[in-house]
C-alpha cells in the first residue's frame, strides 16, 4: 500500500523514454551506406543521434512557441506538413489484405505524397511562367497532369513520360540533364553509382554555377568591359552546357569517394568540390 504522502510510481514525471536499440540503428544506417557497421559503431551511432535529439528538440520546441504561445504540441516550426493522423486513416481506407497501418509506413506515405505535390506544382508552375502570370490556375494544372501522364486514378501511365517530364533542359545542341542522365554519367565517367541526394545537389550546383556565369557575361558584355574575362565566361558556360562540367564533377567526387574508401558517391563528395 502506497502511502498518502507518497507519490505513485506512474504519477509525476514519466519515465524517460529509452533509446534506440542498436540493432534497429544499424538497419537504418544500411539504408546509407553499403558497408558492414560494427556493433561499437552502432552503439556510438546511438549516443549521437540522442545527442542531436537533445539539441533538436529544444530548437523545435522555441520556435513552435514562437509561432503559436499557446500551442501544446510540438510542431515543424520550418514547413507545413501533411497531417499524421487524416494520413493515416486515407492509408487504411485504401488497404485490402493487411489489418493495420504502422508509423513507418505512414511517414513514408507522407514523404512520397508530398514529393507527389511538389512535382505536380512545379510542372504547373511553369506552365504558369508561360502564361506570364504570377497564379496557377486550373488550366495550368490541366497541363501539368496532363504533361506528367497522370491518368484518372493519378497514376503514370507509363515510366517514360515522367523521365520526359523531368528533363531540365541545358541548352540546344549541349544535351538534356535529367536524373537518368546523371547517373549513366556517374557510370560511364565515375564508374560508381550515385546517392538521390547526391544527385540533387548536383542539379543545385549546376544552376548556381550557371546563375553566377550568366551574371558575369552580362556584366562583361557591358560596354568597357574586360574582353578577355567576357571570353572566358563564354568558354566557362559552353562547358557547362555540353555537360563537361558535370562529367568533370562526378570524376572528381568519385575520386574522393574512392580515397575515403567508399563504394558510392554521397552528398559529402559533392559539397567539398569546388564547382568553380
Amino acid at each position: 500500500m502506497i502511502a498518502n504522502n507518497q507519490k505513485h510510481p506512474t504519477q509525476g514525471k514519466p519515465m524517460p523514454a529509452k533509446p534506440y536499440s542498436s540493432g534497429h540503428i544499424g538497419a537504418v544506417a544500411g539504408n546509407y551506406t553499403q558497408m558492414r557497421i560494427s556493433g561499437a559503431v552502432k552503439q556510438q551511432l546511438v549516443e549521437l543521434l540522442c545527442e542531436e535529439l537533445d539539441r533538436l528538440v529544444p530548437q523545435m520546441e522555441s520556435e513552435t512557441l514562437a509561432q503559436d504561445p499557446e500551442r501544446k504540441t510540438l510542431d515543424d516550426p520550418n514547413r507545413t506538413r501533411l497531417n499524421y493522423n487524416r494520413t493515416r486513416e486515407l492509408m487504411i481506407d485504401r488497404i485490402n489484405t493487411i489489418d493495420s497501418v504502422g508509423s513507418a509506413a505512414v511517414q513514408a506515405g507522407i514523404e512520397h505524397i508530398e514529393q507527389h505535390l511538389a512535382k505536380i506544382l512545379k510542372h504547373a508552375e511553369a506552365a504558369a511562367e508561360k502564361d506570364r502570370v504570377s497564379t496557377i490556375k486550373p488550366r495550368h494544372l490541366d497541363l501539368a497532369v496532363s504533361g506528367m501522364g497522370l491518368d484518372g486514378d493519378g497514376e503514370l501511365v507509363e515510366q517514360e513520360v515522367t523521365e520526359e517530364t523531368e528533363t531540365l533542359i541545358v541548352g540546344q545542341g549541349g544535351g538534356v540533364l535529367t536524373r537518368s542522365s546523371l547517373l549513366s554519367l556517374a557510370r560511364s565517367h565515375a564508374k560508381m553509382p550515385v546517392t538521390d541526394d547526391a544527385v540533387e545537389e548536383l542539379i543545385d550546383t549546376y544552376y548556381m554555377v550557371v546563375e553566377k556565369l550568366e551574371g558575369d557575361i552580362r556584366a562583361h558584355a557591358q560596354l568597357g568591359g574586360n574582353p578577355v574575362q567576357f571570353i572566358e565566361s563564354i568558354a566557362r558556360m559552353q562547358t557547362l552546357m555540353s555537360l563537361g562540367w558535370m562529367r568533370s564533377m562526378l570524376t572528381r567526387a568519385a575520386s574522393n569517394a574512392r580515397e575515403r574508401g567508399y563504394k558510392r558517391i554521397d552528398i559529402e563528395q559533392i559539397v567539398h568540390l569546388d564547382p568553380y
